[in-house]
């Protein structure tokens, strides 16, 4: 009679970021409406016109910018008591930069400007890069799988285990009305919330693959 033997395989790969997304937000409150509209505006302008010499220079694998928000709210005090009428306006701004050796300079220049608050660098891999790696790993998941299944097959003194059901983990045992896609994950290094460096050098890019597999070994 047949042996079942059930086991999981996993496997990482880790490959260096091609793209560097920087996400950050112009914006600034106070009392005065049209002064803080003016300063905002100014400062947005400005750096969009620097995104636009960026791309122009071939940095940039590409850019997106929010309209400019503007609302206003009267805030209390500790006593209860309603403060004077304060208004608020920004806009996000995404930078993603393929040329990563011009990412820390620009940083260090708009970091320290008015109204410009970073909110961090997203590190990514191109689609291309990304389905690459993934294969790999996917590939070498399935391997540690068969690996472990003959470990456990010699073991117990029988023959080459037989695959008879292979499934990205979790799939095996939990019934899935919609069948999903691959486990994956891909982990992000974030920037210093502190003034940024003029080099950075973000940590590796690492993506996992997982499978559970089935193989019936006599």
């Amino acid at each position: 009679m047949a042996t079942v033997i059930a086991v999981s395989g996993r496997a990482e790969e880790r490959v260096e970021p091609e793209l560097g997304a920087v996400s950050l937000t112009v914006g600034s409150s106070g009392g005065d409406r049209e002064s803080l509209l003016r300063d905002v505006s100014g400062a947005h302008e400005q750096l969009l016109a620097e995104v636009r010499e960026l791309e122009a220079s071939g940095a940039l694998e590409s850019w997106s910018a929010g309209q400019l928000r503007v609302w206003s709210h009267r805030p209390w005090n500790a006593e209860g008591r309603q403060l004077p009428l304060v208004h608020q306006a920004n806009a996000d701004v995404e930078v993603v930069f393929s040329d990563l050796s011009a990412l820390g300079g620009w940083l260090g220049r708009v970091s320290g400007a008015p109204h410009i608050a970073l909110g961090g660098i997203d590190w990514r891999l191109t689609d291309a890069t990304r389905e690459r790696v993934l294969e790999a790993a996917q590939r070498a998941a399935v391997a540690d799988a068969v690996r472990k299944a003959g470990v456990y097959a010699a073991a117990l003194g029988l023959g080459d285990p037989t695959p008879v059901e292979l499934a990205d983990s979790g799939m095996l045992t939990t019934p899935q009305p919609i069948p999903r896609a691959h486990k994956a994950v891909m982990m992000r290094a974030m920037a210093d919330a502190g003034p940024p460096e003029p080099e950075i050098a973000p940590a590796k890019l690492v993506v996992e693959a997982s499978v559970d597999a089935r193989f019936s070994a006599g």
